[in-house]
């Protein structure tokens, strides 16, 4: 009961707030009775209009639309049902659901194991009073925290981004007037008034068109816009059947309508595509699963080494407590507390590259998880091709044939006879130039700034006129009559007078070459009319065929004094064509191991064609429809789409369940895009990358990637990318963990051993130094090989520290402990540690960090196959740590703090040569397992 009032309360105050908002100029308030009147009219007719799925009004009458949404389609809704509709369906806008507060979002940054190890750490430097450990690893935590938290909490904002597709006015008709209002402010049962160059503002069902054209590519993927109806429909399809509901967020290309709403907000298609993309998570980077592995594999290490030391100690009889206390300590300083650092600085850097290169990359871990990308899922249009229709074929009436180059409508390119290649210009061949003539007069499009106003195919035939410098030619005529394209004549024809001259009329046709023919009695040969007999036509139909194939839009053109007395001229074959470079990129990632599929809403003969274009799977092609994919259960999907390079006639959710059904077979997944259809596939595709330029706002935001040149090859780069910040990471990894095992194991040694220390503590605090400073991090900005992008995408399952780097780091770890032990055994005198022992051994350990640094630029490469001088930042590293060494040793007031004395040339001869075994050994090491183990993989089509 309390309810109910609360609501009739609402509805009054409401009602209220309309009524003085909409009364007309110079009248007095409302009046109350009329307000009385109203309410009790809105109490009365509580009935509930239901929006209307669009599969079920696109086979409603008028009248049964007008009875199921409670309207007067002449008149439309008045502002009482529109009070009542809105408490009902709300705005027509999305809302997205209360987020995180900020600062639980940085806080959720800490749950990252390596950071948690980091700071458990620290809190352990602060028990035992180690303050400067402490605040120096709690420095580096919050500095890294805080980089991801920036980056992340940028990207995040994907569906508030949903709003800025949803048009912000239209033209509505309420209480009998014509009223330009909000798109928001729509309820279902509005009546809404549609003209060239408006996006549609919810789902409508038709009730008037004419020649109205509407570009649904966003949706469907299908380049041509679609001819709309108003007539019903007897059957309902896929959305991309149905003629007499225009989709909010489309654009009107051509004519004019009017249309009743049947969903607003998320009761609309779009609406669809929002509540899956909420239902989306984003899954973790490969890099983040690595980072958690290397955390918790290192937590165990640090336990076991705590618990080593402890059980010596007990077996030799020490204070449980003491032994505990330098097993923590050494425990703390195995941990690399500088690795964060570097993956945040190698990332942010290979971030950095890609702006560079015109790639915006949103997450910092997506940079890496390109490297590990083994399947890129692309949609056609926008995206492998340029969402331009482009004449890329002639065939004309007395049998000349040409090629056209050039892709879009800037003009650039060149129409070739074949087979001599010959250049053609103007009329230098007349039955080519009349053709082109033809397709140019019966047109009614413009290009202006190398983009079209009108039909994409009429747009292809101007831009092939400009090719052949004929493009001023439809000025030369007078159009004295129409007879617009219908999808029941499927035919276009003007009726035409050339200027300034007294001659007789003269028609141009063009359309679909089954219903041009029955116009034509004559042919064109060389400018002369002759009969047209039947072998003519049959070689034009074999032509048609073959043209349509090959996945061109086949049109064909004729012209003459009156219709029925036509003389055909030829045909024209259409298609959107790849994007430059496209094909190129293909083969390149082909060869890497990476299968590239291609999901479109386009025709498999249109789609096909695409996929020879461009090389998928070397030609060796097969293809599946959005209803095959429906048909197969989810275990069979997982090995089925492997092996499938096409995927024609799909939606959305088709696109969605092809990435799934890979990741469940363990693929890495790009997905590539530029629609509102590609929207939820972008986001739950383990890499989402749109396009910049022709991208909708909804696929960037949804995107973890975008390509602001909307250049397909940069794929390219940023998987070279990827893979190179990976070896950076595990270069870097190597060479921290060898050092600091080296470390502990000589200071773990000595306390086993009852041994003297071989370093003292402002010693080991300058290894520290170089250990987690310049030459360590200077390894993760090694610029990357130009042979990354050859070798195969690294599997999910490897972890940073694999077997071979594992072995690769004690091996390095043993001949530093092995070297550093010698010379302190060497130089260690009967009488006791002097000065000398020290700083001889001291100066060993760092020139074999320095030689271990130069081996760890590549895991695989030698140096003199990476060059010496390729990363500067690492030379001046290098050079900056050995001369300060010789500064600790040769200056006065250093050598003081740290307890050394002067070496002569040949102790430091000598100890060069010893350091270098470490380089020398690695170097070897590489040479054999590239003679010996050469890495295989396979090219082509499947992971």
């Amino acid at each position: 009961m309390v309810e109910g009032g609360f609501t009739k309360l609402l509805r009054k105050k409401l009602f209220f707030h309309l009524a003085q908002k909409y009364q007309p100029l110079g009248s007095s308030e409302p009046k109350e009775e009329e307000e009385e009147e109203c309410e009790l009219k809105i109490i009365e007719q509580e009935k509930e209009v239901a929006v209307l799925a669009p599969k079920d009004a696109c086979k409603c009458h008028k009248e049964d639309l007008a009875k199921a949404l409670n309207v007067d389609l002449q008149t439309g809704l008045s502002e009482c049902s529109v009070l009542q509709r809105r408490l009902k369906h709300g705005w027509n806008e999305f809302s997205v659901e209360n987020t995180e507060p900020i600062w639980k979002k940085y806080l959720d940054q800490f749950k990252n194991p390596l950071i948690l190890l980091l700071l458990a750490s620290a809190l352990v430097s602060v028990i035992t009073k180690e303050y400067e450990d402490a605040a120096s690893i709690t420095m580096a935590v919050l500095i890294v925290v805080t980089v991801a938290f920036i980056q992340e909490y940028r990207s995040e904002k994907s569906l508030e981004e949903l709003n800025k597709l949803v048009p912000p006015e239209c033209n509505c008709l309420r209480e009998g007037k014509l009223q330009h209002l909000l798109a928001r402010d729509l309820v279902p049962g509005d009546i809404i008034y549609l003209s060239v160059g408006d996006r549609v503002p919810a789902d409508l069902r038709l009730i008037e068109v004419t020649d109205l054209l509407v570009d649904e590519s966003s949706f469907t993927g299908e380049a041509e816009p679609c001819n709309k109806t108003d007539s019903v429909l007897m059957e309902a399809g896929d959305i991309t059947t149905l003629s007499n509901v225009v989709f909010m967020g489309t654009l009107v290309r051509y004519g004019k309508g009017k249309g009743v709403v049947i969903g607003t907000g998320e009761n609309s298609q779009f609406g669809e595509v929002f509540k899956m993309m909420q239902a989306e998570e984003t899954p973790k980077t490969p890099l983040q699963k690595s980072m958690d592995r290397l955390g918790k594999q290192l937590t165990l290490f640090s336990f076991g080494i705590i618990g080593l030391i402890m059980l010596i100690g007990w077996l030799q009889g020490k204070h449980l407590l003491g032994m505990f206390t330098i097993g923590v300590s050494l425990a703390v300083a195995a941990i690399p507390e500088g690795l964060p650092i570097v993956v945040t600085v190698t990332l942010v850097l290979g971030v950095l590259r890609m702006a560079k290169k015109r790639v915006i990359v949103k997450k910092l871990p997506i940079v890496e998880t390109l490297g590990c990308c083994n399947v890129i899922c692309s949609d056609k249009t926008g995206t492998l091709t340029a969402n331009e229709m482009t004449v890329t074929r002639l065939v004309t009436s007395d049998g000349f044939q040409a090629e056209v180059s050039g892709v879009g409508y800037n003009g650039e390119g060149n129409v070739y006879l074949l087979p001599s290649k010959e250049i053609l210009k103007e009329f230098s061949n007349v039955s080519v130039g009349k053709l082109v003539e033809a397709g140019c007069v019966v047109n009614n499009a413009i290009i202006r700034k190398n983009s079209v106003m009108g039909q994409p195919t009429e747009g292809a035939l101007i831009a092939l006129a400009m090719k052949m410098e004929l493009a001023d030619i439809k000025d030369t005529y007078v159009r004295n009559k129409e007879i617009p394209f219908s999808s029941e004549q499927k035919w276009m024809a003007v009726k035409c007078t050339l200027k300034n001259q007294d001659q007789d009329d003269i028609y141009f046709m063009k359309g679909a070459f089954e219903e041009v023919i029955q116009y034509c009695s004559l042919y064109n040969s060389g400018g002369i009319s002759l009969s047209l007999t039947p072998q003519q036509k049959a070689f034009y139909q074999q032509e048609e065929k073959r043209m349509g194939s090959s996945g061109l839009r086949v049109l064909a053109l004729a012209s003459g004094p009156e219709l029925g007395k036509l003389t055909f001229l030829g045909l024209v074959g259409i298609i959107d064509p790849p994007r430059a470079g496209v094909r190129e990129a293909v083969q390149v990632l082909l060869d890497s191991g990476v299968s590239v599929k291609m999901i479109t809403g386009d025709a498999l003969e249109t789609a096909m064609a695409i996929g020879q274009n461009i090389g998928l799977c070397n030609g060796k092609l097969k293809a599946m429809s959005g209803e095959e994919l429906d048909q197969l259960a989810e275990a069979e999907l997982s090995s089925t789409v492997k092996n499938v390079s096409i995927f024609f006639r799909t939606s959305p959710k088709h696109k969605l369940k092809i990435i799934k059904a890979l990741q469940r077979a363990g693929a890495i997944v790009s997905m590539t895009g530029d629609g509102v259809n590609d929207a939820v596939a972008l986001k739950s595709a383990d890499i989402g990358i749109a396009m910049g330029q022709a991208g909708t706002d909804v696929s960037k935001e949804a995107a973890n990637m975008i390509l602001v040149d909307d250049d397909f090859s940069t794929v390219m780069n940023a998987i070279e990318e990827g893979k190179g910040i990976f070896y950076n990471i595990k270069n870097f990894v190597r060479f921290q963990l060898s050092t600091s095992i080296s470390a502990l194991s000589l200071i773990t040694l000595s306390t086993v051993l009852n041994l003297p220390n071989p370093l003292n503590a402002m010693q080991i605090l300058w290894i520290n130094i170089i250990m987690d400073g310049p030459p360590a991090q200077s390894l993760g900005v090694e610029p990357v090989d130009k042979d990354t992008i050859k070798q195969p995408p690294r599997r999910i399952t490897d972890t940073i520290l694999s077997k071979s780097l594992i072995l690769k780091i004690f091996m390095s770890a043993v001949i530093i402990i092995s070297g550093t032990l010698f010379v302190f055994w060497k130089e260690n005198p009967k009488g006791g540690i002097n000065p000398r022992t020290t700083t001889m051994t001291f100066t060993c350990f760092v020139f074999f960090d320095l030689f271990n640094a130069l081996t760890c630029r590549s895991q695989t490469k030698l140096i003199l196959e990476i060059g010496f001088f390729r990363n500067r930042m690492f030379l001046y590293s290098v050079l900056g740590s050995f001369l300060g060494q010789l500064a600790v040793i040769y200056i006065p007031p250093l050598q003081k703090i740290f307890q050394t004395e002067n070496l002569g040339v040949l102790d430091l001869l000598f100890l060069t040569v010893l350091a270098s075994s470490v380089f020398i050994v690695s170097e070897f090491v590489k040479l054999c397992e590239k003679h010996c183990c050469q890495p295989k993989h396979t090219k082509g089509c499947h992971n």
